[in-house]
C-alpha cells in the first residue's frame, strides 16, 4: 500500500511507503534518504530501513528488522548506543509512553545484625516498540545515554510473562 502526501506550498508529490503514523509530524529515520529514485521495472519495492547491531551477545529481534516504526531512542533503529551496565527486572508499569519502570530487588547486608534486608529500586527505561512489554514480564535494560530526565537505560531484550505475581513480591534474577 502506497500513500501520496503533498506539500501545498509548492505542490510537491512524493511517494512514501506506509506505515503507522500516529505523531503529530511526519517520521522518517534519520539514516534513510526518502525522496531515492526508483526502478520502474521493478516488481516488489523493499521498504528501505536502517538497522543495526548493538553487540554485547543481543540479538536483533525481528520485530526492529521487518517492522516500519521510528524510534529515535531505540537502540536498533536510533541513535543511542548501549554501554555501561547491563541489569535485568521485572516491569511493574507501562503506563508512560514508550517508558517501561523496572523493579530490581536485591539483599542488603547488615553486619550488626550479620544478616541481609530486603531493598528494590525502581528504574526508568526507554522500550522500543519492537517489544510488546506488559506488567510482569522480565526485561533486560542496558545502559546509554541520559534519554530524559529519569530515563538513562534502553530495552535490550524480552522475556514473556512467567507467573502471575503482585507487584511488590521479592524476586531476584
Amino acid at each position: 500500500m502506497m500513500l501520496l502526501f503533498i506539500n501545498h506550498h509548492f505542490l510537491n508529490y512524493r511517494v512514501v511507503a506506509a506505515h503507522e503514523e500516529n505523531e503529530k509530524a511526519y517520521q522518517s529515520q534519520d539514516a534513510i534518504f526518502v525522496a531515492r529514485k526508483r526502478n520502474v521495472n521493478a516488481k516488489k519495492v523493499k521498504a528501505m530501513r536502517w538497522v543495526k547491531n548493538v553487540g554485547l551477545g543481543i540479538k536483533t529481534p525481528d520485530a526492529a528488522i521487518e517492522g516500519t516504526y521510528v524510534d529515535k531512542k531505540c537502540p536498533f533503529t536510533g541513535n543511542v548506543s548501549i554501554r555501561g551496565k547491563i541489569l535485568k527486572g521485572l516491569v511493574i508499569s507501562t503506563k508512560m509512553k514508550r517508558t517501561v519502570v523496572v523493579r530490581r530487588d536485591y539483599l542488603h547486608y547488615i553486619k550488626k545484625y550479620r544478616r541481609f534486608e530486603k531493598r528494590h529500586k525502581n528504574i526508568h527505561a526507554h522500550c522500543s516498540p519492537c517489544f510488546g512489554v506488559k506488567e510482569g514480564d522480565i526485561v533486560t535494560i542496558g545502559q546509554c545515554r541520559p534519554l530524559a530526565k529519569t530515563v538513562k537505560f534502553n530495552v535490550v531484550a524480552h522475556e514473556a510473562q512467567r507467573a502471575k505475581t503482585g507487584k511488590k513480591t521479592f524476586r531476584m534474577f
